[in-house]
Formats: C-alpha cells, structure tokens, sequence
C-alpha cells in the first residue's frame, strides 16, 4: 500500500505544479506548496499539500475520498481507489474523472 501511495503523492504533485507552470503561477512558492504529503492513520491514511489536507483513503478498501474538514472523510466525494489512479487528472482543486 505504502508504494501506491507514493505514487498518487508523486501523481498529484506532478500534475499541480505542471497546471501551475500553464497558469503562469508557477513562482517557488505555489510549487512548493503543491508538494504532497501522506500520513498513515488507524483508519485512513491522509493525503496532504504543504498546509493542508486534500484526500482520505481507507486503509481496509483502498478507497480515495474528498474531504468535510481537516480528518474528516466525506463519502459523496469518492475519487476511485489506488489501483485507479491513472483515471483521474490530480491537478486541479478537486480530482477530475477523465
């Protein structure tokens, strides 16, 4: 699970800063912020940006949801589960299906 992880991590913060390059807001800054991060938790695992949080997988399905707040899954925001992350764009605010 750990090297999926970092996969999406590494997916994600390719495909933001790449979005911020082509949006011209691409100083030091913005790209270090889109750097990602993951926390391993009892239950979830979270998936952060420099300061805050972005994604949630469940540990026992592999499932990846949106976010209520920091540490709280919310279940209408589902974004597929590791094995599927080649089908979704990472780098805009929200994951998009393509």
């Amino acid at each position: 699970m750990e090297e999926k992880l970092k996969m999406l991590c590494e997916k994600i913060t390719k495909e933001t800063q790449e979005r911020l390059k082509k949006s011209n807001l691409d100083c030091q800054v913005n790209l270090d912020h889109a750097i990602c991060r993951y926390e391993i938790g009892k239950k979830y695992v979270k998936i952060n940006d420099k300061t805050s949080g972005k994604y949630m997988v469940e540990i026992s399905s592999e499932n990846i949801y949106g976010i209520k707040a920091y540490g709280v899954i919310h279940k209408g925001h589902y974004y597929g589960n590791l094995d599927s992350i080649n089908n979704y764009f990472w780098g805009e605010f929200r994951a998009i299906k393509i």
